[in-house]
């Protein structure tokens, strides 16, 4: 789903209560589709760099997903909310920046009692952009370091850069002429401070939060879904009951047990498809039993089928194909 489709929706809405969240989950299916699954197949609607404000309430459907594209998040304030980070939680702050490479899954976690809607704002980087930026400016180190990770900037002297990720939003926002490349000129400037705080000696990446029973599950997740997983297995490592296990998942997922390890094994098997493996080869590695199996599961989630997301990614020769 193009990013300008499910705005123009948003923006039909003044999205200021969970009750407008809820208009929106309805709009949303009355269209065709799942409001938790949004997030899994949003498209750029540009070639380079697209930036917007998302918000988000406590009864926001954002499952675990992840992007064919980069994503930086800089949070605009301290609501309650955390967030999952591969295995990794992190509990967020005003000025928070996440760094989301392709393909990392990921996903907010919204609890009930949030002080405020999780607002942040968003960039997304096209992989074949940053590819030509690493040659136009080959000493700019941040995308081939770009690691999955969170970055605090309050009472930093990196704490200015929220104001710039709210410049390229209001750019964006506002359309007057030449925002395009005030988009990417801004972009281009959040890149080069990113780089900086990498190599900056003083300014270390935040430690996630301890690992609780979530993220220890996860975990085990995360390097075994090649292999045949099941509940009972996976309670039998943690010495948990199996209801533990599928109370914890539902409570702070809001997803079962079983269908988290479908998500990450269509995550995994995204990043397959696109390396031009054989289908049959992606269904077995990314943990299905069969390709019949992985068709039915990946048409489910992403309401298109694994031949059909493979046609739909941009080849990198379009990059420089100029647009009309």
């Amino acid at each position: 789903m193009k990013a300008s489709e499910i705005f123009k929706i948003m923006r039909s809405l003044p999205m200021k209560s969970e009750l407008d969240q809820i208009d929106l989950n309805d709009r949303l299916r009355k269209i065709g589709y799942e409001p938790g699954a949004i997030y899994q197949e949003l498209e750029m609607d540009s070639l380079y760099v697209n930036t917007h404000q998302d918000i988000s309430f406590s009864n926001t459907m954002v499952q675990f997903h992840s992007h064919t594209f980069y994503e930086i998040l800089c949070c605009n304030n301290t609501c309650g909310a955390g967030y999952l980070l591969g295995s990794r939680r992190y509990l967020l702050e005003k000025g928070d920046i996440i760094l989301i490479p392709p393909g990392t899954s990921h996903r907010p976690l919204l609890p009930e009692n949030m002080k405020e809607p999780y607002k942040r704002d968003v960039v997304w980087i096209n992989p074949e952009f940053m590819e030509l930026l690493w040659k136009i400016t080959p000493d700019l180190l941040l995308g081939a370091k770009l690691q999955p990770e969170l970055i605090r900037t309050a009472d930093t002297r990196w704490e200015f850069l929220q104001e710039l990720f709210r410049t390229g939003v209001r750019e964006a926002s506002a359309k007057e002429p030449g925002w395009e490349i005030m988009v990417v000129g801004n972009t281009l400037t959040i890149l080069s401070h990113l780089h900086r705080i990498g190599i900056d000696q003083s300014a270390k990446p935040l430690n996630a939060e301890k690992p609780e029973l979530l993220e220890q599950v996860i975990a085990y997740v995360e390097g075994h879904y090649a292999q045949r997983i099941s509940l009972s297995q996976v309670a039998q490592a943690f010495y948990v009951s199996e209801s533990t296990i599928t109370h914890t998942f539902q409570k702070k997922m809001n997803v079962s047990f079983y269908r988290y390890v479908t998500q990450r094994r269509l995550i995994a098997a995204k990043s397959l498809i696109l390396q031009n493996l054989p289908m049959e080869d992606v269904a077995v590695q990314s943990g299905f039993t069969d390709y019949s199996s992985f068709y039915r599961a990946f048409k489910r989630e992403y309401c298109i089928s694994p031949r059909q997301y493979r046609n739909l990614q941009p080849q990198t020769e379009d990059l420089l194909r100029p647009t009309r």
